[in-house]
Formats: C-alpha cells, structure tokens, sequence
C-alpha cells in the first residue's frame, strides 16, 4: 500500500550530535541539564496539584515513567520526548479541575436541551424527544454492547494511532499530535466561554443549577452490568468536569484521526476502520446520554477548525516549520 509523504524540514544530523558509538540507538537526545530542569519542573507541578486538587497515585506514576524514560535509554527518551504533546495534553486536561468552568460563566441547562429538541426532536405521539431521551426508553443489550465499545476506546484508538505513526512517519505523527492539541485548547476555551450541561444532568437533576456535583456514567451504567465490571463507573464517577460538554471533543478525535488517515493513503480499504470508528463515537455519544447531536456536530466543527488553522496557517509560518524540524530531528 502506498501512503502519502509528509514534507519534511528535518535539518541533517551532524557529528556534533551526542551520540554512543555513532548509532541512531545511541545518539542522547536529552543532555544531562534538560534532564535537572525537566525533573524540577515535575516536582514543581506536583506541588501544585498538591496544593489544589490534591496529588493521586495516578501524578506520581506519570511523573516516575516520564523521568524513569527519559534516562533509561536513548530511544525511551526519544519516544517520552514525542509523546511530550500527549503528557501536555493530560496535564491540562486534569488541571480544569482546579478552575471548574462553571465558576466563571453562566451554565447553558435548558438552552441547549431546547435547542436540540427542536433541531433534532423525535416525536412519540404527543410527545416530542431529544435522541438521548428516544433511547433511553428505546434501547436494547446489542445497542448498549455496541455503544460501549466504541466508547470505551474514545483515547485508546487515538493513541495507538499516534503510535503507529510515531512508527513509520514522524513528521506526520507531528503535525497529528499538535493538532490534536490545538483542538483540545480550542475545546478548553469553549469549556470556559460557554459552560453547558450534558444531556444526563438533565434526566437527573432537570434544568435546575447545581454547583459541584460528580459526574455519571448515564446510560453507560448498562454496559456496565452487562460485562459485570464498574469500567464507565469508576471512570465517570470520579470526573468533576461536569459541565464540559460543548463541544464534544470525543467526537472531534475520530476526525483527526480519519482526516490524518486520508492524508497517508485515500484508498477506501484503508481509510473504512476509521470511519467506522467515528461514526461509532459519534452514535456512542448520543446513545449513552452523554452527548447531545448539537455537541457532537460542533465537536466536528472544532475538529476541522483545528485541522484547517494548523494546517493552512501555523504548519506554514516560518517559526513552527524550524521548531517542528528541531523537534522532529530530536525524536528521530
């Protein structure tokens, strides 16, 4: 199969590289200073995630197998340097915890639920549904099975994605892993600006506000007991980012991930499991009472916003064509 090129701006490795014994394998792509700095910057974080949302074991293993990776050997520490985007994603996902969006604007409970309603209402004699309340009273264990299983692997498939690619193309793993976190800033911005309630809020609590309440594993809760073990449970349970559900930035990964696909090869064979994939999230989404389609649809547009500013615009500048060079000559 032939996949597409990136253009590459990796500048040429010269002998004043650090190396051991002239090998690839060898060549240190962090010195030993990096190495100070980039340990008291995680003792610094983990003192601020002591100070605000309270350390987990969860911190700690992050920071011992980045440190423990960066200096075990040369390619573990090429491939921690890689995936830097990944951990920096992590991080800034985790720390909305300190700052929960709804302290700082107004949250959209009976708006959106509305709007929905009349975009996408089903109506059931006299009554008219959103999707999410259509399924809920019309749901089946092979639904509930199929739901779970795409969305359960909402990161997993992303990220092996992004393995695959660190693989055979760093350049393309690049410019995937920077776009994915452009969409997610994009995402966290939108979290702020416009707080909004996810369709199981409503079901439980109706459109009344109320502030610091745990999150649910809504519909999902069937999976659950269906496959006999608490996976959506003890995942959702313990997500205080209640009211981030506009936009669905669960439906906007399938798309960067379909749309960097493409970009290798535009065969259909190839490009299928991914489609499928994301019209699986998107379906999941809605189905377990999480997603509205009006979320699901502006998780798409923020998707090809993101996709469409980095690639016509950022990936073009100057400045990031040498940064993403250095930086794709250092994980190589």
């Amino acid at each position: 199969m032939e996949h597409a090129r990136y253009e590459s701006v990796t500048p040429p490795i010269t002998a004043a590289s650090d190396t051991l014994g002239g090998s690839p394998w060898g060549r240190r792509p962090v010195g030993t200073r990096s190495c100070i700095v980039i340990a008291l910057l995680s003792v610094a974080y983990l003192a601020v995630i002591h100070f605000t949302i309270g350390v987990r074991p969860e911190h700690l293993a992050l920071v011992a197998v980045y440190l423990v990776g960066l200096v075990a050997h040369p390619a573990s520490a090429r491939f921690m340097l890689a995936f830097t985007v990944f951990v920096v994603y992590g991080i800034l996902y985790d720390a909305l915890k300190i700052a929960p969006n709804d302290r700082f604007a107004p949250v959209d409970i009976e708006g959106i639920y509305r709007l929905e309603r009349h975009l996408f209402g089903i109506r059931v004699g006299e009554t008219v549904l959103t999707p999410n309340e259509f399924f809920a009273r019309e749901n089946s264990p092979l639904l509930d099975i199929v739901a779970g299983s795409f969305y359960i692997n909402w990161v997993s498939v992303p990220l092996l994605f992004a393995f695959y690619l660190f693989k055979v193309d760093k350049r393309a793993y690049l410019d995937y892993a920077l776009v994915f976190l452009l969409v997610n800033l994009l995402g966290f911005a939108a979290y702020y600006l416009h707080p909004a309630a996810p369709p199981w809020y409503v079901d439980q609590y109706g459109f009344a506000y109320r502030q610091g309440i745990r999150g649910s594993a809504a519909e999902l809760v069937r999976f659950d007991r269906l496959v006999g073990v608490s996976v959506f449970q003890s995942v959702y349970t313990r997500n205080s980012n209640v009211f981030a559900a506009v936009p669905s930035l669960h439906s906007a990964y399938p798309v960067i991930v379909l749309f960097t696909a493409w970009k290798r090869s535009k065969r259909l064979p190839y490009l299928m499991p991914f489609l499928v994939f994301m019209v699986g999230i998107w379906f999941a989404a809605v189905y377990s009472g999480h997603h509205y389609v009006v979320d699901v649809a502006l998780g798409v547009l923020w998707a090809v916003a993101g996709i469409a500013f980095y690639h016509l615009f950022l990936a073009r500048t100057p400045f990031l064509r040498r940064w993403i060079g250095s930086y794709e000559c250092l994980i190589t």
